[in-house]
């Protein structure tokens, strides 16, 4: 069994991830901004589990970024799953946004993971098998009126992701878009969410949670995986009400207290 390469992998759901795959025996690869981050969460995965752990650290909001990463994660060792997780957002006005924090989200959550993603596609249909996880999110099946650019980019995810799949159906390469609602993380205090209805709302699932049941998705090879009732409800909706519909109500969740 090979590495399992982890974007975002310092906190959250990533680091959950981590967990996973190490408990499944993987070896790990683990990248994020935080070296002494990183460094923990693979130090305690090593007790814990036996287990190999590389820290890489990389911003992938910079040019590239995802080639310099994925050169080092295959120096190290032979990827048997990529886990694309890292993400960022922000909370506002598009018109009002600061247009360099939007382009790094995009960087990060499009461009860094669609390189990292066609790399891996390459390498693992030379290796004959692998997998792959984009972490999409339920936004990606609602417009996000002061989370805009976000939405858009995690519909980005879930359609690339599903498209891909089924390209490579038949194939030993398994590709799964794991599509999280609102999960207790850090997200939302580096997107500026800690005061919007929907932080406060009860409704987070936990990080630990969302990530099982987006590895096991993953391993039973299924291409889209929302966890949680509710959310659920919510990716099915725009099938049932008008697009405005849903456009408002989704900004209600994202208006202050």
């Amino acid at each position: 069994m090979g590495y399992a390469l982890i974007t975002g992998a310092s906190e959250g759901i990533g680091k959950e991830l981590a967990k996973c795959a190490a408990k499944d025996g993987y070896d790990l690869i683990l990248a994020a901004r935080s070296k002494d981050k990183l460094d923990a969460v693979g130090a305690a995965l090593s007790e814990e589990f036996g287990v190999k752990s590389v820290s890489i650290v990389s911003d992938l909001s910079k040019p590239d970024a995802a080639a310099k990463l994925w050169d080092a994660a295959t120096a190290a060792g032979d990827i048997d799953v990529l886990v694309n997780n890292a993400g960022l957002g922000s909370n506002g006005m598009f018109v009002e946004n600061d247009w360099q924090r939007e382009l790094d989200a995009i960087n990060v959550n499009m461009v860094a993971l669609t390189d990292l993603m066609k790399r891996a596609v390459h390498y693992m249909s030379a290796q004959g098998y692998g997998k792959i996880m984009n972490v999409a999110s339920t936004a990606g099946f609602l417009p996000g009126p002061k989370m805009a650019v976000y939405h858009a980019s995690k519909a980005y995810v879930l359609h690339l992701s599903e498209a891909v799949a089924e390209e490579l159906s038949g194939t030993r390469i398994l590709i799964s878009a794991l599509c999280p609602g609102a999960t207790k993380t850090e997200f939302f205090e580096g997107a500026d969410m800690k005061n919007v209805r929907l932080t406060n709302m009860g409704m987070m699932a936990s990080a630990e949670d969302v990530a099982i049941a987006g590895w096991r998705a993953l391993k039973a090879g299924q291409h889209i995986k929302v966890p949680g009732i509710i959310n659920k409800i919510f990716a099915f909706l725009p099938r049932l009400l008008p697009r405005r519909v849903i456009a408002w109500t989704t900004k209600q969740f994202y208006a202050r207290k």
